[in-house]
């Protein structure tokens, strides 16, 4: 007798433990549910971008006072001397690389 009553208890307990399951699984698949769940993860999504976002932006300020210590642009506007101009270059005169007169190799004058 007691061993039926032990198997009918642990039938029972199981019984109500897979349909509390099932209920519950059919509830997290109802329309509302997803749209709760899809939202949560937007939103989720949305502030792991934002620190993303964040970060990468710290990096690059990180990185461009590195790049301005390297080539010493780190130094105020005021004391920083601006490179001379090459004006050399620009006072030549202009050359043509053509001499009049000269022909090539068929005796007609190259264009």
């Amino acid at each position: 007798m007691f061993r039926r009553a032990f198997w009918f208890t642990t039938g029972a307990a199981a019984g109500v433990w897979a349909t509390t399951k099932v209920h519950q699984k059919l509830r997290r698949l109802q329309p509302d549910s997803l749209a709760a769940q899809a939202a949560e993860k937007a939103v989720e999504t949305g502030h792991r971008l934002r620190q993303f976002a964040l970060d990468v932006r710290a990096g690059m300020a990180d990185r461009e006072e590195q790049l301005q210590d390297a080539l010493g642009l780190s130094e105020p506007a005021e004391v920083r001397e601006l490179p001379a101009p090459r004006r050399a270059v620009l006072d030549t005169p202009y050359r043509t690389t053509r001499t009049p007169g000269l022909t090539g190799p068929t005796g007609n004058e190259d264009h």
